[in-house]
């Protein structure tokens, strides 16, 4: 008879680990509280690498896709990922298994920089949203990971399951996160309530509470070497072309890269290079720019301060949560615009002639974020 002392030893290890967790439910009972929390550990290294996992995207907008890209292989250690998208005007290719989709809740823009409530709220299907939320087979999964989605949000209500708000938007939780001078009430009842969760981990350019840990940096970012070819990269979605054309023409000595929903295929008039929304094209433009010119978003802005570029941040108009962005970014001294005006090309010539030094921009480190949240996801 052959004896395997390797496994005879692992045998016993394990009956000890069960012998504690045994002890560990009685002391659960007695104390009514986990006492040590040994059930824990052992829940998680049991399931660790088995997991299925319900990842909600917001695609309002590119940020939210870039950030799930970014982490999905990461997701993938852990256990098996479906995502649901949910919204309809982002411009991005989607380069992930999207298991379910909804158009859900999305933003519309004006022609100059400011949102078009009117055809925000005519798309809102109250239903539908209702008939979404109650379909999503939630329960199935091990752990929900939601960024900033409202009918992920009410399907874990309705069916009562547990999950993490994970991304920018759960940093407004926290009162000490910077906010404009003259606050919203409405824009505060959504950032708060739009997509609740029992647990929040925030993303934001400083560590403002707790909870709220540095951005996710794109791998192509932090891995890259960052040149200056004296360009300015431009990323304003809700800006149409006719908006700013004119005061790049008259900068005529600064060569502009602007990436621009409906340009079918990349083209130089003047002194602007005109580019589709492509990821691989505008990380390229980013990491060799003088300078970008971006909304007040949060992914690029943050990108940008890694690379240690110039930012000219305009916020989109009666946006909430991009002047709460703002008003971070000007603590930092990022220059703000908030009108953009007939001396704009004045302002883009003041701004490269000014020597800023932005804070230190620190990467999240990914790993470390995820075995956090899935270490203290039943907390």
């Amino acid at each position: 008879m052959f004896h395997f002392p390797k496994i005879r030893k692992l045998k016993r290890i394990l009956k000890i680990l069960s012998l504690i967790k045994t002890i560990n439910s009685n002391l659960i009972a007695i104390f009514k509280k986990p006492y040590p929390n040994i059930k824990q550990i052992l829940s998680y290294y049991e399931n660790f690498g088995n997991m299925k996992i319900f990842y909600a995207i917001q695609a309002t907008g590119n940020g939210h896709i870039s950030r799930a890209t970014q982490l999905y292989p990461y997701l993938q250690k852990f256990g098996e990922v479906d995502f649901f998208l949910s919204g309809n005007n982002a411009s991005l290719d989607i380069k992930l298994p999207i298991k379910f989709k909804s158009k859900g809740c999305s933003l519309h823009y004006s022609k100059c920089g400011g949102l078009n409530y009117w055809d925000i709220v005519k798309n809102i299907k109250p239903r539908q949203i209702y008939k979404d939320a109650d379909m999503l087979p939630l329960k199935k999964y091990d752990v929900i990971i939601n960024d900033f989605d409202s009918i992920t949000s009410l399907a874990c209500k309705m069916q009562k399951v547990h999950s993490v708000q994970l991304g920018h938007q759960a940093s407004f939780i926290s009162e000490a996160t910077p906010r404009p001078e003259k606050k919203s009430l409405m824009g505060e009842m959504i950032l708060k309530h739009y997509a609740p969760s029992p647990k929040n981990i925030g993303l934001h350019f400083e560590k403002y509470d707790s909870f709220i840990l540095p951005p996710i940096i794109k791998d192509e970012i932090v891995q890259a070497e960052p040149t200056n070819l004296k360009h300015i990269t431009v990323y304003l979605p809700s800006f149409d072309k006719d908006c700013l054309e004119k005061a790049f023409n008259k900068v005529k000595d600064v060569q502009f890269h602007w990436f621009l929903q409906g340009v079918e295929f990349k083209h130089t008039i003047g002194n602007i290079t005109y580019f589709p929304v492509n990821q691989k094209k505008f990380n390229e433009s980013l990491i060799s720019c003088e300078g970008i010119i971006t909304g007040g978003g949060f992914e690029t802005p943050a990108e940008a301060l890694y690379l240690k570029k110039k930012i000219l941040s305009i916020p989109i108009r009666s946006h909430y949560e991009q002047e709460c962005n703002a008003a971070a970014l000007k603590k930092m001294g990022v220059p703000v615009v908030y009108e953009v005006g007939k001396n704009f090309d004045e302002i883009i010539k003041n701004w490269l002639n000014q020597n800023i030094i932005y804070p230190e921009m620190p990467a999240n480190n990914i790993r470390e974020t995820l075995e956090y949240l899935f270490d203290t996801y039943r907390n």
